[in-house]
């Protein structure tokens, strides 16, 4: 399932434990939510990319990788996706390889390049030092900051929910992340919790944090591209400048398929009132759920103590927050900009 769901929630979940625990980066990821909420999750998953193109309609489907030995879907012929750059064709797969553990810097690494893994305890430095260096290297502007924050979350979540990291001991049918209650989390998150708890408008947000303007400083965490500024420093091994532009054509690649795909999850997410006015979810989710009805996965969400899960998981998000600021705390001061409103002005400007 979409992954989307779960990040953009684990990202707006610590961005509100931020601002409960009044840390200074809180106002900034509110002034520049769509950024942030991007980076949750562009920021990481450079995999991002269709399973191939209909043939006959020359349109994208799907997400991510597909053996090439795959020619047809529902009966009819597909192309598996290819990414050309100078000329070049690169499989889904290829790239993925190439720099996913480095969008992902704890986990995902190929087996030749596990050695450049970030251990978890370094996460603040790397982070601190990334950050630092947004002005050195690509000027002022708060933008990029929130897009950084945004991607943090994404490592953040992918570690606790994976099981990278111990902490979560959630068991929702069969685990705590397997195939099966991927789309248990999805839909409960973004019906149950996203929509009527929290008030979410789905569309509208996925559709802004889709649009939102692409960050450079991503390539310069990913150790891609020249080699400078604080993280080179600190990190001088496993950069690759030589795959700038390959990285560059890949990220412009998710841009592309992003917004397609969110549409996508949308559409997958509905759900409808069956004969008796009862809510069901679509027959395929159903079906990779074991068979399950809606009403039957928000009883076992319930009985997981989901919700819960949620929370261990934004509260260690603002961990991660908090453990960056203290790293570098001069490098790291945000104001909060927040304007006087009408009634301030008001006392401040009649006269008796």
């Amino acid at each position: 399932m979409s992954g989307v769901i779960g990040h953009v929630m684990y990202a707006m979940l610590g961005a509100k434990a931020a601002e409960q625990r009044s840390l200074p980066i809180a106002p900034l990821l509110r002034r520049h939510e769509a950024s942030y909420l991007c980076g949750a999750y562009l920021g990481a998953d450079i995999q991002t990319l269709p399973n191939g193109t209909d043939v006959e309609t020359g349109l994208p489907f799907g997400y991510g990788t597909l053996p090439p030995s795959v020619t047809e879907r529902n009966g009819r012929p597909i192309h598996p996706y290819e990414l050309v750059h100078e000329e070049k064709t690169y499989s889904s797969r290829t790239v993925t390889d190439l720099f996913y553990g480095r969008s992902h810097l704890t986990l995902g690494w190929t087996a030749a390049d596990l050695s450049l893994t970030v251990p978890w305890d370094h996460m603040p430095d790397y982070a601190a030092a990334v950050i630092a260096d947004v002005p050195r290297i690509h000027g002022p502007g708060e933008r990029p900051i929130a897009f950084l924050f945004g991607w943090i979350t994404h490592i953040v979540g992918d570690a606790l929910i994976k099981g990278i990291r111990s902490g979560l001991s959630m068991k929702l049918l069969n685990g705590l992340y397997t195939p099966e209650n991927r789309p248990i989390q999805d839909l409960v998150t973004y019906h149950e919790i996203g929509i009527k708890e929290l008030g979410l408008n789905w569309p509208n947000l996925l559709h802004d944090m889709s649009t939102a303007p692409a960050e450079p400083i991503q390539s310069h965490y990913m150790r891609i591209g020249e080699q400078q500024g604080h993280l080179a420093e600190r990190y001088p091994i496993g950069w690759l400048p030589e795959q700038g532009g390959l990285l560059a054509a890949l990220l412009k690649a998710n841009r592309w398929y992003f917004p397609r795909w969110v549409r996508q999850i949308i559409e997958q997410l509905k759900l409808t009132r069956d004969a008796q006015g009862i809510w069901q979810c679509d027959p395929q989710l159903s079906q990779r759920a074991g068979d399950l009805s809606y009403a039957e996965m928000i009883r076992l969400a319930e009985q997981a103590n989901f919700r819960h899960t949620l929370w261990q998981i934004g509260e260690s998000i603002a961990d991660l927050f908090q453990a960056i600021i203290e790293t570098a705390p001069e490098a790291h001061i945000w104001s909060d900009r927040s304007q006087p409103n009408w009634t301030n002005l008001t006392k401040r400007w009649t006269t008796d």
